[in-house]
């Protein structure tokens, strides 16, 4: 059976950067040495591994990396840190124009 890995990287700007591999440990080392110059990770460096999840199917794996991507720095951060309970208050919509928010809608 196959393996894959969704992972998150901490670059040394603070930003981040999230990914799909077959091979953790090669991948790592590939945004470590920079041999991609075009890669979003290359005037970052070093890079830390924060967080990695395995799967055995590429395409839960590749779905995953897609939710992921899109989520801000500080929910990638606490899902990092084993912050679970953080997820939800992360995730919830903080616009005051948001129903919850918006005295006029109540």
């Amino acid at each position: 059976m196959k393996t894959y890995y969704v992972y998150i990287l901490k670059c040394t700007d603070g930003l981040t950067y999230t990914g799909v591999t077959n091979n953790i440990s090669r991948r790592f080392e590939e945004h470590q040495e920079g041999l991609n110059k075009n890669c979003f990770t290359f005037q970052r460096r070093p890079t830390e591994l924060i967080f990695h999840q395995e799967f055995h199917d590429i395409e839960q794996a590749i779905y995953f990396e897609k939710k992921i991507k899109k989520w801000s720095a500080k929910k990638k951060l606490a899902l990092a840190n084993g912050e679970f309970n953080m997820l939800q208050i992360l995730s919830e919509c903080r616009n005051v124009t948001h129903s919850k928010y918006n005295p006029n809608n109540k």
